[in-house]
Order: C-alpha cells, then structure tokens, then sequence
C-alpha cells in the first residue's frame, strides 16, 4: 500500500435551498493556520436542549445559516451531535441548555468530551472542529442528514402516515446509536463532503470521503481492508492527532512484481 499524505495542521433548517457564501470546491492540501476557532460573543444566539440520553441537543430556537450545514433533521426538528454541539458553543453561536432552563458551560461540554461520551472523545473533536473551520461539511458516518417527508395540503394519506411513522423509528435507531456508539469500533467515523454554496440536507450526494481517526496507532493492512470494504466506492482517509496537530493520509493498493 501506498501511503498519501494529503494534509496535516491544527493548533436545514428544512428542505429549502439556502444559498451560503461560496467556498473553494478543492480539496485543501495543506494547512498552516491553527483550527482552533477564537470564543465569539454574538447578540443572537440559537438555543438548544441538551438529551442526556440521546446524547445529542435539539434545537428550540435557530438563528444564522450555520444549520444549513449542521445537524440531522427528524420530524421537522434539528438534533446536533456533541461535537457539532461544542463546536458551535466554542463558537459563541450555541447556548446550551438542561431541561430546567439552566446553562450549560464550555467547561462541562469539554468534560463529556474527554470522558469519551456519546460516541465522541477529544481526539475526534479535533478532527471535526479542524476540517470544519476549513469550511468542509461534515456528519457522522451511518446517520441520514433527513428523512424527506412527503409534503401535502391534504389530510395524510396512508403513504404519509406510514412515511411518519418511518420517521419516528428512524429516531429511535438514531438514538440508539448516539447513546451505543463506543469510541474504539473500527467503522469510518465521519461523512467528510467539500464546501458547497448549494449543500441540501435533503439530498445531500455521496461524500467525497470518508474518514477515520486511527487511535494510538496507524491501523494495520487488515484493518484498512476492513474500513474499505465499509467505504464501497467512496475513498477512505485516515487522520491522526498528535499533541493537538492533525495529519491525513490515505492508502493506495500498489501491485508489486513478483521476484524470479
């Protein structure tokens, strides 16, 4: 295998079309600012309601174009992971709340963080928070941006009703793999596409890649093959953190001759 290093640094609402400010659809090379975005305080913030269980927030009250790129629709309402979660608080654009009303701080999101909680440990938010700083879009590998609902002015018909109900168990499934998800299962951990203008929720394409955190060591030429075959046709890319830097590779399969 052949070792590609492409890059290395750190430091919808509905179905609507929403148009963003452009970004460059080339794959970024190489980087040399740091990723780690600076604590913004803004007037107007959106609001979401931290789920323990789900391990994700949903969002009550949304302001700003950032939900056109993040977060999973269900039934109408937008649910965040923690990373996208931390990310956006970090960013000062998030006020996270309990049930209660009261306020979440940085402090206790960073602690559920390093605790390796909901799927998610610190590595891996770097990883999340350097790429999305770059302006790529991103989600966790295996859950749906949407369900596209079938939209009606009439009463629900059958197929609405059973379109409803797919929803709802979709919920659960994601739910359930939020809350099951461990940090160490060899599965591709992200669906990385480029910056778009024109990014739908609804119908999002395949992304340009998919990528895993290798944790504590390179994976080995068995584990590789087992995340391609995960990846079908979309390439996979391997990241690593270290001391804070995130680094990307990929593989390519080289054929070498046979010796007489």
């Amino acid at each position: 295998m052949e070792d590609n290093t492409w890059g290395c640094s750190s430091s919808e609402d509905g179905d609507d079309e929403v148009y963003i400010q452009n970004a460059s659809d080339e794959e970024v090379l190489g980087f040399s600012s740091g990723s780690v975005p600076k604590l913004q305080f803004r007037n107007v913030k959106s609001k979401s309601i931290w789920n323990e269980e789900m391990g994700m927030g949903e969002v009550i009250e949304k302001n700003g174009k950032m939900w056109i790129t993040t977060g999973i629709v269900r039934s109408g309402k937008i649910y965040s992971s923690i990373e996208e979660t931390l990310y956006l608080m970090e960013l000062g654009a998030l006020q996270l709340l309990e049930n209660s009303g009261r306020s979440i701080s940085l402090a206790e999101m960073y602690e559920k963080v390093a605790g390796g909680k909901s799927g998610c440990c610190w590595e891996l938010f770097e990883v999340y928070r350097h790429l999305k700083s770059l302006g790529y879009i991103i989600v966790r590998h295996g859950v749906l941006w949407s369900l596209k609902s079938i939209k009606s002015s009439h009463r629900p018909t059958a197929l609405e009703m059973a379109e409803e109900s797919k929803e709802l168990i979709d919920m659960g499934s994601v739910q359930r793999f939020f809350s099951e998800l461990r940090v160490n299962d060899l599965r591709p951990d992200f669906d990385v596409y480029l910056p778009n203008s024109r990014f739908r929720k609804s119908s999002p394409g395949d992304p340009s890649f998919l990528l895993y955190l290798s944790r504590g060591h390179p994976p080995s030429r068995t584990e590789i093959e087992v995340l391609k075959k995960q990846c079908g046709d979309i390439p996979l890319k391997i990241c690593l953190v270290t001391e804070g830097r995130v680094s990307f590779f990929s593989f390519d399969k080289v054929d070498l001759p046979v010796l007489p």
